[in-house]
């Protein structure tokens, strides 16, 4: 049985749906981390974030993911932070962080597919998403 939930703000949301596709291959890769923080440094959304709360917000994910119904209630805190409005954004940020490393395994498909489902992303907004995320992070 999970504990109880700690609040988040929306952008401790956003950090968690980051923290989370990068943390579901067991393999937090740099590139995922300095995409992580390039966009918190860089994002509007971010503008007022207290960055010290990014430990905290790891920490949280990690604990969530070790649990048995940790899953469930990892987008249930997401669902219940983040404002609707916010939802592509935060698959946009999720699918940036899983393109960073060059190279996306069936486990990070899978929560992509899941967060694409939990957060009601369209399916063709979804695709867009994507596309724009394996544009982003071609190499030459």
């Amino acid at each position: 049985m999970t504990r109880d939930l700690p609040t988040l703000t929306p952008q401790d949301a956003l950090i968690a749906v980051m923290i989370g596709i990068s943390a579901s291959d067991e393999d937090i890769r740099t590139s995922e981390l300095v995409t992580i923080q390039s966009i918190v440094n860089l994002l509007p959304v971010f503008a007022n974030y207290d960055i010290d709360r990014m430990r905290w917000i790891s920490e949280t994910v990690f604990d969530l993911f070790e649990e048995e119904d940790g899953l469930d209630a990892y987008f249930a805190l997401i669902r219940e932070s983040l404002p609707e409005r916010l939802n592509e954004t935060a698959y946009a940020l999720a699918c940036d962080v899983a393109a960073a490393d060059g190279r996306l395994g069936e486990t990070e498909l899978r929560l992509l597919e899941e967060i694409r489902y939990q957060l009601n992303i369209d399916r063709l907004h979804g695709a867009a998403i994507e596309q724009g995320a394996r544009a982003r992070h071609l190499t030459v």
